[in-house]
């Protein structure tokens, strides 16, 4: 593709996969921030929209390091890969990440004041809703969009549901935002013990696999769900 400073984030990170790992380096939302332009989002961080292009293009001639194209595959492969990779890490990430993030805040609150506290209830915010996210794609959308897929028409209309997860995305991307700013980009701090930095480097793990499967759902499997159910809307 012929990336400008006006081509979106998520269409960038869509056609060239591999682009998602310098977004990750760079700072720059690709997930629920993918509607804004590659110059603003420049922009916003001091970056170079020349320098940023020219690292999406080598990531792109780098085999090694591309990311699969889901853009073409089925989209029930696409569900079941979400849920094999992203949901069950979550699924063991979460717990683990509440438990250090309270340990955290009861041992050394005093040495950060509020940051601790509102951190452990972010994570536990997160935890939260997060198991209730996938227990609804899981149990709701996912089978929907396969059904609508296989058989051109679903008991149930995708958009709606989509509607709401990518709110409850939205959500969830503006606690990790106030996580990274708490943490200072989870940098541990001077004082922190063993506990602490396993749980700065544990939230910075879970940002980054956040993105990619954020952006698997909003940028390719809902556009493309949505895309088969205008599709049988104008067929009936």
């Amino acid at each position: 593709m012929t990336i400008t400073e006006k081509t979106l984030i998520a269409d960038i990170a869509t056609d060239v996969p591999s682009s998602a790992r310098v977004f990750q380096r760079l700072g720059v939302d690709f997930c629920c921030g993918g509607k804004k332009p590659l110059g603003v989002a420049c922009e916003e961080l001091g970056l170079s929209v020349a320098d940023v292009t020219r690292e999406i293009e080598d990531s792109a001639a780098a085999p090694a390091t591309a990311m699969r194209d889901w853009t073409s595959a089925s989209l029930h492969d696409l569900t079941m890969h979400i849920v094999a990779v992203y949901h069950g890490a979550l699924r063991e990430e979460l717990p683990r990440l509440d438990t250090m993030a309270s340990r955290v805040a009861r041992v050394h609150g005093p040495k950060a004041p509020g940051v601790l506290a509102r951190i452990e209830a972010i994570v536990g915010e997160l935890s939260a809703d997060l198991t209730q996210h996938m227990r609804k794609e899981e149990m709701v959308l996912f089978p929907a969009i396969c059904e609508l897929e296989r058989a051109g028409t679903a008991r149930i209309p995708v958009s709606a549901p989509i509607q709401v997860m990518e709110s409850e995305h939205d959500r969830a991307g503006e606690l990790m935002a106030e996580l990274r700013t708490l943490t200072g980009g989870y940098v541990a701090p001077e004082w922190a013990c063993a506990t602490t930095r396993a749980l700065y480097q544990g939230l910075a793990g879970f940002e980054a696999d956040m993105h990619v499967h954020v952006h698997l759902e909003n940028n390719v499997l809902f556009p493309r769900a949505l895309a088969l159910a205008s599709g049988a809307a104008a067929r009936a």
